[in-house]
């Protein structure tokens, strides 16, 4: 029997992605993404307050690389990806993170302070931005 790890979250990005380069020139991108639940009041008038949760987010390669140049803190976007735990010792101490590797990122809103420098053509690399005006079909 087959099993899924699959993850999809809608967040706000809290810090501009770090990026670093690895010894064969493979990106990596990493940044943390803020998901929230609303407060609310139960039926019994129990109020139950704004929870936040922060995920650590990973992108390789081009993906990375796009990071790089787009995403910017205070964004809201789209992450779809899977579930990946890294385990370490350090000082001999075990340690571990899960992270969630990213495979698809679109931008969903995009505040005034967080634009980039260029706006991107679109979320797949091969967008037709290069075709002239008077030739598109609408």
């Amino acid at each position: 029997m087959s099993s899924v790890n699959k993850v999809i979250l809608i967040g706000n990005i809290g810090a501009d992605p770090e990026v670093r380069y690895l010894d064969r020139g493979a990106a990596i991108a990493t940044f943390n993404l803020a998901t929230t639940e609303r407060a609310y009041v139960m039926q019994n008038g129990t109020e139950v307050p704004e929870r936040v949760e922060w995920h650590a987010i990973v992108l390789w390669r081009q993906l990375a690389e796009w990071a790089e140049k787009y995403l910017r803190k205070g964004m809201k976007i789209y992450v779809e990806g899977k579930l990946q735990t890294r385990r370490w010792e350090a000082d001999g101490i075990i340690r571990q993170k899960t992270e969630i590797v990213g495979e698809n990122v679109q931008i969903l809103y995009r505040p005034d302070e967080a634009k980039p420098k260029e706006q991107p053509a679109a979320s797949d690399a091969s967008s037709s931005a290069s075709a002239p005006a008077d030739i598109m079909p609408f």
